[in-house]
């Protein structure tokens, strides 16, 4: 079990390591340098990817050595410690290289237990808004200083449903179906191109379920934090993620379950 001094500085470093990434995309937004394909033509990696997460990965070397790291862009570290951070140094890179302001920093960090590897403490940065989401497990959720609470009593038809879609091309017809399902019983659906900043809109109340398949620890692992502290229940299955009310999520479950 992480100590509670270990968790306030774990929350710390993954501020300081959030913000240090931001400033670079910042630095870099509408001049984003190289994009090249990774296992699509619709998975982008610029140049702003890999300076944000070389930036970041050089600080939590510096200041945890001992930890784990695994990183969207190939960065890793096995680390001693029984902590590792799991980062995203761009999430939203689509929406990124496009111009669009829906893109963030996520930084999380995990506890090694009997049974896997748990997110404790969550960051998620979005930068050209200047907000900052975090949470530290069983503290809360916050915005910058602002604690978070996702909207109770939401009934099913007036749930704003965010979505994501896959890379795969193909596989998007299955994802479609299940949001167009779905479609018909909420109130709307947006797809933002971003899980880790979706997750933390949620916990604001900006938004109330949320559903992609495809996805990898990274886009979720801070998000999941800062949802799950902010009153969400958030389900990862295989590939896929869940969130939503609580009083909603086991009837959900089942309209998504052709995602994994």
């Amino acid at each position: 079990m992480v100590s509670g001094a270990e968790l306030d500085d774990c929350r710390r470093v993954a501020e300081e390591a959030a913000r240090l990434g931001g400033r670079e995309l910042l630095l870099r937004f509408g001049d984003h340098g190289r994009v090249d394909h990774k296992t699509a033509s619709t998975d982008l990696v610029s140049e702003a990817d890999r300076a944000s997460e070389a930036r970041i990965v050089a600080l939590l070397r510096a200041r945890r050595p001992d930890d784990g790291i695994v990183a969207e862009e190939g960065s890793g570290h096995t680390g001693s410690s029984g902590l590792r951070w799991v980062l995203d140094p761009l999430d939203g890179t689509v929406n990124y290289v496009s111009g669009v302001p829906f893109w963030c920093v996520s930084v999380a960090c995990e506890e090694r237990t009997p049974h896997g590897w748990r997110p404790v403490v969550g960051v998620v940065l979005d930068p050209v808004h200047d907000e900052l989401f975090h949470a530290v497990r069983g503290r809360g959720a916050f915005r910058d200083d602002v604690p978070l609470a996702r909207r109770a009593g939401v009934a099913l038809d007036e749930v704003i449903l965010a979505a994501g879609y896959a890379y795969d091309v193909a596989h998007r017809r299955v994802q479609a179906a299940v949001v167009t399902d779905l479609a018909g019983d909420v109130r709307g659906v947006r797809m933002l191109g971003s899980t880790a900043l979706a997750l933390a809109w949620i916990a604001a109340g900006r938004c109330d379920a949320y559903v992609e398949d495809r996805t990898f620890r990274w886009d979720w692992a801070a998000g999941l934090v800062i949802a799950v502290e902010a009153g969400a229940a958030v389900e990862v299955s295989g590939s896929r993620v869940l969130a939503a009310p609580p009083e909603l999520i086991d009837g959900l479950r089942p309209r998504v379950a052709a995602l994994g």
